[in-house]
């Protein structure tokens, strides 16, 4: 079980080729709001004043990046290094763990640098130490200005990554059903989810009371400081846009130029948020079916049933294992992030429609990051044990089940599955969720560039209006990209990059509702 996560779609396309080949809860307001100020260790406005000297004095030792279990280590001009930060915010004199750093120094001449530009490529669970630099290409003409730097956050890859079950187990719980059509596949779905936060509580300890989103904002501010910035320069896509939205509301005089690229709309609860992605994808899919010239509602109707065949009776696969009809609706997801993936799922389906799986297989191994070896990658562990600390609302089975007809009529594809993960990603989870809703309110902050995509089917157009309107007038700025996939920044469009890189290297804040077809 897996749940959608809001990637890049770089890293959509990258896994897509991978599988083709082959809390401590922080303390909370009255509305259920994180409250971004609470901490003692820093204030809503930023001062830094109760850091220990060992903290704020701390000196990075960059170095050659060393091969990682995700691959080589990156050539060129690429430096890591570990950044010290307090396990608890709460209290930062004591106990800490390292957060892996990667950056690459300005390519500009003497005088031309504008400071670092920190990038957060989605998830959450994602890699920065990874995703870097694959996307410096992308981002060359920021680079020019910038130091392009990013990290593991806590509980992510070489940053206290957290794995939560064996490769074994992993395979195993592929037999598990994530939309139940009975009490016997109800029970083995619900088991399963405490198994794996069991396993998360055993692999984590008290790190997982301590891997919110709040507290990977407040290690960016520290990050600031260490790296020699006044303000914070910021590029946040996906989950990102959530992380960066909640830095903007808890250091508003800290904020320089945040871009929010395929934004997560921060007023949703955990319910909200599945609806949102169930009609995100749903309206991909249609927007898939139309480009093919299908009728989305029969196209719809079809995939439907070719679900329920593979549901009583799972295809076979070039590997000998089985697709499950978890793995063919993750296996539809991944060619969603990107439009140039769209022939891949026509391939794809095509083959299950004749009784063979393995490209859908493929597509959903790409998505769970398994190798050919059998070796699965831990971005979902990660991401769940970020989620499960941010989120409180944690929906019983019974109340999933009264939700699952709404779910259906907002997509009959992705309704069930992200219907019934409501109630199962965070079952009988060992720590409490913080907050309800996302706290982004930024009053006093400088303009922040939020951008959304209508096509986006991980974190729909929507979201980028309620996080410009949340983080309040002259603060955000929306601009809209007529496109398809998810993200805008390097897509294709020329208005959008023009637009993103005058404001990032020029400060040139765009009209508020500026559309970019």
């Amino acid at each position: 079980m897996a749940r959608f996560g809001g990637w890049t779609a770089l890293a959509a396309a990258a896994v897509l080729m991978a599988g083709c080949s082959g809390g401590s809860a922080g303390d909370r307001s009255n509305d259920g709001k994180s409250d971004a100020g609470a901490s003692s260790a820093t204030s809503p406005s930023g001062t830094s004043s109760e850091l220990p000297a060992s903290l704020t004095s701390q000196k990075l030792d960059w170095g050659r990046c060393k091969a990682t279990s995700d691959g080589p280590a990156p050539g060129g001009d690429w430096q890591c290094a570990t950044l010290k930060t307090p396990l608890d915010w709460n209290k930062p004199d004591g106990e800490t763990i390292g957060l892996a750093l990667i950056r690459s120094k300005s390519t500009g001449g003497q005088g031309e640098r504008t400071g670092s530009l920190l990038f957060n490529f989605g998830g959450p669970g994602g890699s920065g130490v990874s995703m870097m630099p694959s996307y410096a290409d992308i981002a060359s003409s920021l680079h020019e200005r910038y130091d392009l730097v990013s990290w593991d956050p806590r509980g992510v890859g070489a940053s206290e990554g957290v794995r939560c079950r064996s490769d074994q187990d992993i395979q195993a719980a592929e037999s598990v059903d994530a939309t139940p059509d009975d009490a016997a596949e109800e029970r083995a779905y619900l088991k399963d989810a405490a198994d794996f936060g069991a396993g998360c509580e055993k692999a984590a300890g008290k790190l997982l009371a301590h891997v919110s989103t709040t507290d990977t904002a407040r290690d960016m501010d520290l990050m600031r400081q260490i790296l020699g910035d006044k303000k914070t320069h910021y590029f946040g896509i996906s989950y990102g846009t959530e992380l960066g939205g909640v830095y903007a509301h808890l250091f508003p005089k800290n904020v320089g130029r945040l871009v929010l690229d395929a934004v997560v709309d921060p007023s949703a609860d955990a319910v909200g948020h599945a609806k949102n992605q169930a009609r995100g994808f749903q309206r991909a899919l249609d927007n898939y079916l139309k480009s093919t010239g299908q009728d989305p509602k029969e196209g719809t109707q079809k995939i439907v049933n070719l679900l329920k065949r593979i549901d009583a009776k799972p295809l076979p696969t070039s590997s000998g294992r089985e697709l499950t009809q978890t793995l063919a609706v993750t296996g539809i997801v991944l060619p969603l992030y990107s439009e140039q993936s769209w022939p891949t799922l026509t391939s794809a389906l095509d083959a299950a429609e004749g009784g063979d799986g393995s490209e859908l297989l493929a597509l959903a191994d790409g998505y769970n990051e398994r190798d050919p070896s059998g070796r699965y990658g831990t971005t979902t562990h990660s991401q769940r044990v970020i989620s499960c600390l941010d989120q409180k609302q944690r929906p019983t089975a019974e109340e999933t089940k009264k939700l699952l007809p709404e779910f259906r009529r907002i997509s009959p594809v992705f309704g069930d599955y992200l219907g019934w993960d409501t109630a199962g990603w965070c079952h009988n989870w060992p720590v409490e969720g913080q907050y309800d809703t996302t706290e982004v309110s930024a009053p006093g902050a400088e303009p922040v560039l939020v951008v959304g995509n209508t096509g986006d089917p991980a974190t729909p157009y929507e979201g980028a209006k309620k996080m410009a309107d949340e983080l309040g007038d002259d603060v955000g700025v929306e601009l809209t990209w007529k496109g398809e996939g998810h993200g805008a920044y390097g897509s294709g469009s020329d208005c959008v990059d023009s637009t993103i890189n005058a404001y990032l290297l020029k400060g040139t804040v765009p009209d508020d509702g500026k559309v970019c077809s």
